[in-house]
């Protein structure tokens, strides 16, 4: 951030007298009003419903222009991580700022390797919840509980911080896979040192004692790029947070575990959930396309079509460029057989050609495409979230890492503008009418 602003200074007037603010610069050009000192000179506060056009930080994670379809990782184009990169690579890359070598990638790997148990005591707590007991209330708990078994968080967090993370992440997909089995009733499957991350989580997900799971190459890929296009997505609900919770000084445990609630809600990582339940209603409904791209133009009707459009991207979302070949790759690879992965393809073909939605930017996003992939995978779509929070969480850790580490972090305390009842006398309770 140019930090060189005594010459650059926005101005604003309130009852004839002008306030000067500086004007702030990032590395591609994208500017702030520090408004910092607004309340103490001006004694008035902004209004930002949503924090649409508010900045809490800055950040040097991920960069996105939703009006150029720009999206990076620490510098590092989208597309080009998501070519040549696994998962893995990537979480490093948002941890550490840079990609791995070969000799830390290894290191990295192995740290993985050595945390992917969870202990056998948490395992019992599994017998505690309810059969139907959605997998993303179970990951916010057991998140939670691991700062009861790993404590080298300690009162430096940051010391161990890498150890922390490494055992986050690793641990995270073998409590998602347990979740599941315990859902289904069968018996667990522990993880194997000979899998790489994915396969690992594919085997825990679907391996049977009567029955062995190929771990399938093309599945694999296709969940690295899954992974990696959810890493991180700027100051979105659920980083935002990690960063407000965090800021209380809580461990990560906690600041992810609250982090997995936010991203449970329908209007943020329940998305893809969505889109599969809009599928089933088209399909319930004989397939009438034009009924529902109909209902999606009426202005008076709440419907919407989930998967298509995106609040920051203003042209095509680049990660759904990406996965849609994925999904389509996918899809030809296995072959499979689904009505409603039939009705996504001619619904992105009917609305891909419409004006309506093409004078509106409201193309597939990734969220359209991943819970296909995701339902031809066979994972279910009360699982679709956790994946998106095991995509997500090195984003998670990285930002509320960079958080902790600013000196100047401050708790979070937004104002608010007060628009209740004025001053009322007190009336004593026998003189109430």
């Amino acid at each position: 951030m140019n930090k060189n602003t005594a010459s650059r200074m926005a101005e604003l007037t309130i009852n004839g007298k002008t306030h000067l603010m500086p004007i702030l610069e990032g590395t591609e050009g994208c500017k702030a009003i520090d408004i910092s000192n607004l309340l103490r000179d001006t004694g008035c506060i902004t209004l930002d419903s949503g924090f649409k056009n508010t900045g809490s930080c800055a950040s040097s994670i991920t960069y996105l222009d939703g009006d150029k379809g720009i999206f990076r990782y620490r510098g590092y184009d989208i597309e080009d991580l998501a070519e040549n990169c696994v998962f893995i690579e990537v979480a490093y890359l948002l941890l550490h700022g840079k990609l791995p070598n070969a000799e830390e990638l290894d290191n990295f790997k192995m740290l993985l390797e050595g945390f992917a148990l969870v202990h056998e005591d948490m395992i019992h707590f599994f017998d505690h919840f309810p059969s139907n007991a959605s997998p993303m209330s179970i990951l916010s708990v057991m998140v939670n509980t691991l700062c009861n078994f790993y404590i080298e968080m300690g009162d430096d967090p940051l010391t161990n911080i890498d150890i922390t993370a490494a055992r986050l992440i690793s641990k995270i997909r073998t409590i998602a896979a347990f979740s599941y089995k315990k859902s289904l009733g069968q018996p667990l499957v522990y993880p194997r040192q000979d899998l790489c991350y994915c396969g690992n989580f594919l085997n825990m997900m679907f391996h049977k004692p009567v029955r062995n799971y190929e771990v399938r190459p093309e599945l694999v890929s296709t969940l690295n790029k899954l992974l990696i296009l959810h890493a991180d997505h700027e100051q979105n609900c659920s980083t935002s947070t990690v960063r407000l919770v965090g800021s209380a000084g809580v461990n990560l445990y906690a600041s992810i575990s609250a982090a997995i609630s936010a991203l449970w809600g329908p209007l943020h990582g329940g998305a893809n959930e969505a889109v599969i339940d809009m599928l089933e209603g088209i399909y319930a409904d004989d397939s009438n396309f034009e009924k529902y791209i109909r209902k999606a133009k009426d202005r008076s009707d709440p419907f919407k079509l989930s998967g298509f459009g995106h609040r920051v991207y203003k042209t095509f979302d680049p990660r759904g460029k990406i996965i849609k070949k994925a999904c389509d790759d996918i899809l030809l690879s296995l072959n499979v057989s689904d009505p409603l992965l039939d009705i996504a393809r001619e619904l992105e073909e009917i609305v891909l050609k419409d004006d309506y939605f093409i004078e509106r930017h409201l193309y597939p996003n990734v969220d359209f495409y991943s819970g296909i992939i995701y339902r031809a995978i066979g994972i279910p779509a009360n699982m679709f979230t956790v994946m998106f929070a095991m995509g997500r969480l090195p984003g998670w850790i990285s930002q509320w890492k960079e958080m902790r580490e600013d000196p100047g972090t401050k708790i979070g305390r937004p104002r608010q503008l007060y628009i209740g009842e004025p001053r009322r006398e007190f009336v004593p309770l026998a003189e109430r009418p």
